[in-house]
């Protein structure tokens, strides 16, 4: 009886996937630094000395352990084909943390009279600590991911992302992207082209690869001829250098910074768990069969490690499993990726990578992963609860008015506060109606879905269930709270306005919940849907 060969750690595909998972890994890294540094004003050198090492260092580990994990099912099985589970950064988070907590934070950090390099330092703590959060989450909810998929209906916790994705995955960036129209439009309909029309390309070379060449091309091109948009300029080179991502301590002093954000990290850590099982289903029906735990607890790991460290953005396998076994790729692929990235963010290559990819050239990937993860909201839900992933969409419109409305650019600290403390005609002010339905917006999405899709199963104790938790989170701020940054509290410590506010809202949900109580009372009888228009 002869002995099967081990499997082989290279083969040619992995060249293939390799491409794939380094462009959406630079891409992600890009954003972030395009983002806080050319929105925010952040200081470069503190965003690739300090932040990109320790989250770069995060996908090696992850990678690694990935890796391990699929050889481990090869030399079990027998099988040659086993494809490694890919890792990365994860788009919709990375973004959010970037756009949602770490800009506004350092933004709130200047206007409370910090000088920029103690904001920064407050941000990069605040940031490891936001990602020790979510990594916490992750390691425990990693035992009862299945628990969690049972008690929230899928249109809450993907139309709660959806909604995130559409209007500030979706929305933000395209903005960045016609700033430069020409480069922008060129980038975001070769993407296009490649990734939903599915169209042939001239050149054997990965779709998004050849879209990142040609907009840089364009971008540098026009511009050093003078006809690109305006405010062109060359990126001012960070020195290369050594930098290595040694564990520290600094998180535990943005532990108490990361209250205010709570109503975001830990959506963003429960999505991720959420997603990995998912992710791992999707691996199985692939042909490799990974246990989900074992899935999960590795990028909780990576992700801790990544905070602890000084990174800032969390890990996740991506869902294109079965898109990278089709390329060909085996396990190699995660391993060259991993040493790529984690080896090239300490020697700060990967940082000279990512200066260099413009935000008019980045913008457009950002803004398709948006439009492919609300696609993916309404073709993953049953058709009947189309209508309560709608609805989660619109608390992220909210907090899209308050983002632009906030940016003290637009309108001045005091005037946004006036703004906010007094409305004309009856009810509410309207901005701070505004402001309370953008604060907290996923928690809050995922609560309104998980309602209505209830109600729509006939359900309706449960609906009111859900209803009455929604009352409760919104006295503590939670969900809708009264602090334009969105900071929690407690009830009693309540005065004016804000008082008002919180318990108007508590008790709107509660009249609704009891309404549905009493209407939960009716003898059971045949259902009959209202007529259009009624």
């Amino acid at each position: 009886m002869t002995e099967r060969a081990a499997p082989r750690w290279f083969v040619p595909g992995d060249l293939n996937g390799f491409f794939g998972l380094v462009v959406d890994n630079l891409s992600i890294l890009g954003f972030i630094a395009a983002a806080l540094v050319g929105i925010f004003g952040f200081p470069a050198e503190v965003v690739f000395t300090r932040m990109f090492p320790g989250t770069a260092f995060g996908v090696l580990v992850g990678n690694l352990i990935y890796t391990l994990m699929a050889r481990r099912l090869a030399l079990r099985t027998g099988r040659d084909d086993v494809t490694a589970m890919p890792l990365g950064l994860d788009a919709p988070t990375s973004i959010g943390m970037a756009l949602l907590v770490l800009g506004p934070a350092f933004t709130r950090f200047q206007a409370e009279g910090m000088d920029t390099e103690a904001a920064a330092l407050a941000t990069w703590q605040l940031g490891m600590a936001a990602l020790m959060v979510m990594g916490t989450l992750k390691l425990v909810l990693s035992f009862a991911g299945d628990l969690i998929t049972r008690i929230v209906p899928r249109a809450a916790l993907l139309g709660s992302i959806g909604g995130a994705a559409l209007v500030l995955l979706g929305f933000l960036p395209l903005i960045e992207t016609l700033r430069s129209p020409v480069v922008g439009l060129a980038t975001f309909g070769l993407l296009l082209y490649v990734l939903v029309a599915r169209g042939r390309l001239p050149v054997r070379i990965p779709g998004v690869l050849l879209a990142f060449l040609v907009g840089t091309a364009l971008y540098y091109g026009l511009g050093i001829a003078g006809l690109g948009a305006p405010g062109f300029a060359l990126p001012r080179a960070m020195p290369l250098g050594l930098t290595l991502p040694w564990p520290g301590l600094g998180f535990i002093d943005g532990l108490p910074l990361t209250v205010p954000y709570l109503s975001l990290l830990l959506p963003f850590g429960l999505l991720m768990v959420v997603g990995g099982i998912n992710v791992s289903e999707s691996a199985r029906a692939a042909g490799d069969d990974y246990r989900t735990r074992d899935v999960l607890l590795a990028e909780a790991v990576s992700t801790l490690v990544a905070g602890l460290c000084g990174g800032v953005a969390q890990t996740t396998p991506y869902i294109g499993q079965p898109a990278y076994k089709h390329m060909g790729a085996r396990m190699g692929y995660t391993l060259l990726t991993g040493l790529f990235i984690g080896i090239g963010g300490m020697l700060g290559f990967v940082s000279g990578l990512v200066q260099w990819l413009p935000l008019a050239v980045l913008a457009p990937i950002i803004a398709y992963v948006g439009l492919d993860i609300t696609v993916q909201a309404f073709q993953s839900t049953r058709r009947e609860h189309a209508i309560a992933v709608a609805l989660a969409f619109l608390p992220s419109v909210a907090y899209l008015l308050v983002i632009k409305l906030g940016n003290p650019a637009w309108i001045e600290p005091a005037r946004f506060a006036e703004l906010y403390a007094h409305g004309e005609g009856s009810g509410l002010p309207e901005l701070a109606t505004i402001v309370v339905l953008g604060n907290g917006f996923i928690i809050t999405a995922m609560l309104w879905a998980s309602a209505l899709v209830a109600m729509i199963e006939g359900r309706l104790r449960l609906a009111a269930g859900w209803l009455l938790a929604a009352a409760a989170l919104c006295l503590f701020g939670v969900i809708h709270s009264v602090h334009p940054q969105g900071g929690i509290y407690l009830p009693w410590a309540l005065q004016g306005l804000g008082r008002v506010i919180a318990w108007q809202f508590a008790a709107g949900y509660a009249v609704l919940a009891g309404m549905l109580a009493l209407l939960s009372l009716q003898a059971a009888g045949p259902r009959e849907r209202a007529p259009p228009g009624a």
